[in-house]
């Protein structure tokens, strides 16, 4: 054959290999090839870790508030308000809740009616009422309205949370952030002097009462609310959070018995003897 011929068929029989699925030949020396990979396998030593980069000099964040000093300073501000126009603006001083500097715009204390004889305390404000300034306001919030509305509680309710920033993430309150804002919380209650508390979600009720049952174990069942000092004392109702109900509909109907029971009570008191 001539070199031509040998280097067209030598070119073919390549081709044919490589459709083939054939991707290496024989070499000269023998490979022991479980060798190689056992080679492999073998456990390489750790590189060691890169020395820890020094922090940044410069003017440092905020640091957090402590706690113990924060609640002082709450009760005292709380106790100092007189009237729930000076207490929201007092709560909108506040810089001990670690929560003013997670990324909240504003503090959202309350709507509603201030002369209502029920007192609606949810957990802590969420997106939509971040941006607006005031607390339910969002879907959960209109769903609130609608079972308020329903029930014969509208214009009869003042409304709340147990923290007055909202979490990021809208998180649950911690009961830490809880606990410091409590002073604020118990004089709005104070305030207001409702004939009843209404608990919404299991954080709230949780904080409110110092239990710790879960909701489904609390919520239609009445509680005894005593404040710090002893001068008030008020039946309080837990019940299912409307964020709750928007994710399980069926749940509804037992956060809407709930409001007869509470509406039952209220037009009883209400009734001359």
């Amino acid at each position: 054959m001539t070199p031509a011929l040998d280097r067209r068929a030598a070119e073919a029989l390549l081709a044919f290999w490589a459709e083939a699925g054939v991707e290496a030949l024989y070499g000269e020396a023998p490979i022991d090839r479980l060798a190689e990979g056992a080679e492999r396998l073998k456990a390489k030593p750790r590189p060691a870790p890169p020395p820890p980069t020094p922090l940044r000099s410069g003017r440092p964040g905020p640091a957090a508030p402590d706690i113990g000093a924060a609640l002082a300073q709450a009760q005292e501000m709380a106790a100092a308000a007189q009237t729930l126009e000076q207490l929201a603006e007092a709560i909108a001083a506040f810089e001990g809740c670690p929560l003013r500097y997670e990324g909240a715009r504003q503090a959202v204390f309350a709507r509603g009616n201030p002369q209502g004889p029920v007192m609606v305390i949810g957990e802590g404000p969420g997106g939509d009422e971040d941006a607006q300034g005031a607390p339910f306001v969002g879907r959960a919030g209109q769903l609130l309205d609608r079972m308020l509305g329903a029930a014969g509680l509208t214009d009869r309710v003042f409304i709340t949370n147990t923290v007055f920033w909202r979490p990021p993430g809208n998180r649950t309150p911690t009961p830490a952030e809880q606990a410091v804002c409590a002073p604020f919380l118990e004089r709005a209650v104070a305030l207001v002097n409702p004939k009843m508390l209404l608990l919404a979600g299991g954080a709230s009720a949780k904080s409110v009462l110092k239990r710790d049952e879960g909701i489904l174990a609390m919520r239609g069942r009445w509680f005894e609310w005593k404040s710090a000092d002893g001068s008030l004392d008020l039946p309080a109702m837990p019940t299912l959070h409307p964020a709750f109900l928007l994710r399980q509909p069926a749940a509804k109907k037992k956060a809407w018995l709930d409001l007869l029971t509470l509406t039952e009570r209220l037009d009883r008191a209400g009734r001359p003897a």
